[in-house]
Order: structure tokens, then C-alpha cells, then sequence
């Protein structure tokens, strides 16, 4: 069932050939095409970046509009222009290193392109970002009067502007690169798939699956913004277009306004960290291992899936509490009548996994979806007029335009960064903070993980993570993989814990609840992506490193903690019901001691066999306490 195309409007025209034209780019320099058709006149990588920034950097321009038309198609046009100069001239600038001696021409165009990444990211995404990536393009100029700690090398204007445009360690830095080389394609199949149906299809079938069993409806919240989450990439987005069929739902059956809201929020929220396509972020952390995507997103597929159980067992646990039930039968969709409309949406995600996990082809895996997918909906019915592909490349526009503008900006920071040598200032700094104390360098990273979360985009926090914390993580011992994965799950949390919880507050938005309380309520239900985290940082098999005897214990270690931890804090067991306050914090308390694996804190050190035998007495203490409270509760009643 296709979505109505509305009525476009002449820059949603423009923006829709700008992508056209941008998709066209890359798929031709990924070689899809065999022989690059472009190969005359895009000789170097560099000028294929240029290209691709003059398609897509006007685009801000027509859709985050001014009060000042002629100022937004002046900047505009200097967006398209400036990089086509850079591309022009990018083989002086390769041969005679321009990023550091330029002549004044090339330094009129640097700035220009400098000037107008500011102004696209704060339209985009407002004045936080802007504001740190002002501060950080600037840095260079000051950065000899700093303070030592975050003091590096000074250079001049005329460096500095040269270096963030034309040097490959700013705008077309790495975040740049994977997003030219690798992310475009997710995009585009996110979108796609979004467009023509797909993100109803999930909905339905996730209503068909889970509507009638208890709390059904906010099963259907965590398997539906689960799936959407992990192709939309954006926890707001997805919680503002599931939400308004999932809150409702959950509403009608019984949940308060401000659980429905935090399911929704959580279950967003868990989408972006789960596999396959996990947003862009991960694509990123590729691209910083430089390792194939695949291997990001097994990595990630047994912390997500312990999140989401949890999640799952918690909400059991309050149907079972508050005796909700079911929806009824009658407004639930057949099973066989929803696979029966959607099934091509079913064989282009089972076409991206294969090409992922089997062929290994992951540049080619996101095209080869989505052109199975449109080329099959062509032949369905309410497949796409005119009007639909026009708005279809629309909505690809706006994605490419929006994260484009991001990732620009967050190349200032890490120009920045690099041309200062701060970076590496920070890393020593950090570790000589920390000491020995591997977990005081953990905390350290979760608490800034956090605080840049609140602040910034999950994208833009994470790529400034990896580049100045997660080097002091690594050094400390840790786990590339897992420290990488650490920093995109705790820049993630500032989406359900107060004071910002944009997720949250946005699903109370939905439901009407108060915001704050719906933030404290996600923070209840989501409590183990506060602790998985921490899990697989301390335990590497669980992002799968290891023999597969360890692997296999530190899951269902870890699986049966967490599922303790959610019963803990519902206040509710399986058959048993409420165990009391005291039983609950023993429980919960049980269920940590058994996730663990072996930890040396500071003045701390526990084997995991002991934190074992130790959890495991307190959970049978919990359960005795917990069946005495209901044998005393069946005396009283009868």
C-alpha cells in the first residue's frame, strides 16, 4: 500500500533533482555502472567529494528558508559554486598541497565554503551544533593562548581556511567519506522503503504478530519503532511516526499516558542501535575501524537484542501487573492478509541481508534493495505515478541535504582537532586523569558520551567520541570494537533521561503526558541500556570476540541478568507477582552480580565465578522472600 504523494512545491522540485543527480553521482563513482561514466571529468576522490557537496549543500538553502529569498539563492548559489572551484582546481591542490600554502584565490573559496557549512548546520540543526563547530573551526587560530590541557598549535586565518576545505582531514574527513562512500545507500533505501509503504507494512505486521497477547499493543511499539528505528536512523522521527498509531493503541488498552509515551521513547530509542542498519552512526564506526560494516552490525546484534528483551519483559511484567490484556480480535489485521500485501518488503530487507552477511557486498547491498523494491512496486497495485517518484526523491533529498550538513560541520571539529594536534593532548590528559584505573576511564567515558549526547546529534557526538576519548579507551586496554559501541550507546541515553529526553518528551507530546515524568518513567523501562553498555565493554564476547563456549556464557549470563534487572524494576515476577520492595532490590542486585563478568574497579576486584555464586544467593534469597509474601498474601485472602 503505497503513501499518497502530496502536492510538491517548486523547491521540493529542485531538491528532488539535486538528489536525483547526487544518487546518480554516487552510484557511478561506486562503479555500479561498470567503467565511472564521469571518469572525464571526476579524475581524483577528492573532486568526487566536491561534486557531491555542490549537489547537496544548496539544498539547505531551498528547504531551511530565510525571511530573505534573494539571500538564500545567493547562498545558495555560492554552496553550488565554491565547491565546483575546489573541484576545478583539485589537482593543484593535491600536487602543490594548497591546504597549507594556497594562493588568494583558493582562499576566497575556502572561506566561502567555511563560512556556508556554518550557516547549512545551523539551519539544519539550530545553534548548539553551530556553535561548537564555530568555536572548533576558530580554534586553530587561538589555540597557543589555551589553557595546557587543551592547548596545540596556533596557525593563521589563511591556513586555517585552506586546511578546513581542501585538506581530507576537515569537510571531506572521514566522516565525509563514509557518508559519500558507504551511507548514501541506506539513505536512500530507508527512505525507500518508508515511501512506498513499508514502515505501515511493519506496523501492521507487528500488530498482526503481537496485538492480541498481554500489553500487546506496547509489544507492537517495541517490535515496529524497533525495525523503523533501525532504518530510519533518527530516535524523534521514528518515535513522531510510529508513535501516533503505537501511543494511541497502547492508550486504548490500558497503559497511563505517560507509559505509553516512554515505550514509545525506549523502543525508538533501542531502533538506532539495532542491526541491520542502525542509522548512519554505525556506518561511520566502519569507516574509524576500517572494517566492513557487516562486522559493526554483528557486534551490535547481541547488545540490542538484550536490550530489547529486557524491554519486552519489562512491559510483560506491567501488563501483568495492571491486568492488561489484549486487543481485542477485531481490530487486529489477519497475518496471512498483511504478508500476503507486504511481502516484497520482506524480500528486499531478506536481498540487503544477503548482500550484507553473505555476499558481503555492502556498497552494492542498499541499491540492490531498493531497486528490487521499486521495480517490483512498479508492478503492484497503487504503484508510483509522476507525482510519487518526484516526492520519493524529495524525501531522499531532504535525508542526503539534512545529514550532509552534519557531517560538514562535524569535519570542522575534527580539522580542528587535527591541524592543533589536541586531540592527542586529550588522549594523554585523559589518561593521566584516570591513572591505572581502566573503570574510572569507563565512567569517565560514559559521563562524557553523555553530556555531548545532550548537545549534539548522535552522529555528530559520537564521531568527536571516537576521535578523543575512544584512543585513551583503547590505550586503557579495552576493546576497539566494544569502545566504539560504548560511546554510540551512551551518547544515545540523553534521548530518555531527563533533563532533555527529546524522545521522551516528544512521545508525551503524543500521549499528554507530562514530559518530565515521562522521561523518569523511560529511564524505568529502558534501565538496561544503562547497563548492557557496560557489559560488553568489560566482556568482549558479547559483541562476539571469543570461543564460542565463552560467547555462549556471557550471553545467557548476561540474558538472564538483564531479564531480573526489568522484573526488578516492575515490582512484578512471573507467577509470583509483587515480591515486595526488599525482594526487589535483592532481585535486581542478583541479577547485576550474574550479567557481570570479571571486573578490577578501583579498590575493587571480582572474578566472575564469584559474582556468580554471589548474585545466584540473592536471587534465591529474593525468591524465598518473594514466595512467602504471596503464601501470606493467599492466608490473608482466604
Amino acid at each position: 500500500m503505497n503513501v499518497p504523494a502530496p502536492k510538491i512545491r517548486r523547491s521540493e522540485v529542485l531538491t528532488a533533482i539535486l538528489a536525483g543527480l547526487a544518487c546518480f553521482l554516487v552510484i557511478d563513482q561506486l562503479r555500479l555502472f561498470g567503467s565511472p561514466l564521469l571518469s572525464v571529468v571526476i579524475r581524483l576522490e577528492t573532486q568526487y567529494y566536491f561534486a557531491l557537496i555542490a549537489l547537496l549543500l544548496p539544498g539547505v538553502f531551498l528547504i531551511y528558508r530565510s525571511r530573505w529569498p534573494a539571500l538564500d539563492a545567493v547562498l545558495g548559489l555560492g554552496a553550488f559554486l565554491a565547491p565546483l572551484w575546489l573541484l576545478r582546481h583539485a589537482e593543484p591542490i593535491a600536487n602543490e598541497g594548497w591546504e597549507f600554502l594556497a594562493p588568494d584565490h583558493a582562499i576566497v573559496a575556502s572561506s566561502v565554503v567555511w563560512l556556508l557549512v556554518l550557516e547549512a548546520v545551523r539551519r539544519v540543526t539550530g545553534w548548539v551544533l553551530f556553535g561548537i563547530a564555530l568555536v572548533f573551526s576558530m580554534y586553530p587560530l587561538f589555540a597557543d593562548l589555551m589553557p595546557l590541557m587543551i592547548s596545540g598549535m596556533a596557525i593563521g586565518f589563511r591556513e586555517t581556511a585552506s586546511y578546513h576545505a581542501m585538506s581530507i582531514e576537515s569537510i571531506v574527513g572521514l566522516p565525509f567519506r563514509a557518508f559519500a562512500n558507504l551511507v548514501v545507500g541506506f539513505l536512500v533505501f530507508g527512505a525507500t522503503l518508508q515511501h512506498t509503504g513499508g514502515g505501515a507494512f511493519f506496523i501492521r505486521l507487528a500488530f498482526a504478530l503481537l496485538g492480541g497477547v498481554r500489553g500487546g499493543a506496547a509489544k507492537v511499539a517495541i517490535v515496529s519503532s524497533g525495525l523503523m528505528g533501525s532504518m530510519s536512523g533518527s530516535v524523534i522521527t521514528n518515535v513522531m511516526t510510529t508513535g501516533q498509531l503505537t501511543i494511541p493503541a497502547m492508550r486504548r488498552q490500558g497503559f497511563s499516558a505517560k507509559s505509553a509515551a516512554a515505550v514509545e521513547a525506549c523502543a525508538s530509542t533501542g531502533g538506532v542501535l539495532l542491526p541491520p542498519i542502525m542509522g548512519s552512526t554505525a556506518f561511520i564506526m566502519a569507516t574509524f575501524l576500517e572494517i566492513p560494516y557487516y562486522q559493526v552490525a554483528l557486534a551490535a546484534l547481541m547488545p540490542s537484542l538484550l536490550y530489547f528483551i529486557a524491554l519486552y519483559a519489562q512491559l510483560d511484567a506491567y501488563a501483568g501487573k495492571h491486568g492488561l490484556e489484549g486487543l481485542p480480535e477485531s481490530e487486529l489485521p489477519r497475518l496471512r492478509a498483511v504478508l500476503g500485501e507486504g511481502w516484497v518488503f520482506i524480500l528486499s530487507f531478506a536481498l540487503l541481508i544477503v548482500f550484507l552477511l553473505v555476499l558481503q557486498q555492502e556498497t552494492l547491498a542498499p541499491w540492490a534493495a531498493t531497486a528490487s523494491l521499486l521495480v517490483i512496486n512498479q508492478f503492484r497495485q497503487g504503484r508510483m505515478a509522476v507525482a510519487d517518484w518526484a516526492a520519493w526523491l524529495a524525501a531522499v533529498g531532504k535525508l542526503l541535504i539534512e545529514l550532509q550538513a552534519i557531517l560538514l560541520a562535524v569535519g570542522l571539529i575534527v580539522g580542528a582537532l587535527s591541524v592543533t594536534g589536541l586531540s592527542g593532548t586529550l588522549v594523554n590528559e585523559l589518561l593521566f586523569i584516570a591513572g591505572d584505573s581502566t573503570g574510572v576511564l569507563i565512567l569517565m567515558g560514559a559521563a562524557t558520551s553523555f553530556i555531548l549526547g545532550i548537545g549534539l546529534t548522535v552522529t555528530a557526538a559520537y564521531v568527536f567520541l571516537a576521535i578523543v576519548l575512544a584512543p585513551a579507551l583503547i590505550d586503557g586496554g579495552l576493546v576497539p570494537m566494544a569502545v566504539h559501541l560504548f560511546i554510540l550507546y551512551w551518547g544515545m541515553l540523553s534521548f530518555i533521561t531527563p533533563p532533555v529526553a527529546l524522545g521522551a518528551f516528544a512521545a508525551a507530546s503524543i500521549s499528554g503526558a507530562n514530559p518530565v515524568a515521562t522521561g523518569f518513567e523511560a529511564m524505568r523501562l529502558g534501565v538496561a541500556i544503562y547497563l548492557v553498555p557496560f557489559l560488553f565493554v568489560l566482556n568482549p564476547a558479547l559483541i562476539g570476540q571469543g570461543p564460542w563456549q565463552g560467547i555462549v556464557q556471557a550471553a545467557l549470563e548476561a540474558l538472564l541478568g538483564v531479564l531480573l534487572i526489568a522484573w526488578s524494576a516492575q515490582r512484578h515476577l512471573p507467577r509470583l507477582g509483587d515480591p515486595g520492595r526488599m525482594a526487589s532490590w535483592l532481585l535486581g542486585l542478583g541479577g547485576l552480580l550474574l550479567a557481570l563478568p570479571d571486573i578490577a574497579l578501583q579498590g575493587l576486584a571480582l572474578s566472575n565465578a564469584l559474582g556468580n555464586a554471589a548474585g545466584a544467593g540473592l536471587i534465591v534469597l529474593a525468591l524465598l522472600l518473594a514466595r512467602f509474601r504471596a503464601h501470606q498474601s493467599r492466608l490473608t485472602v482466604s
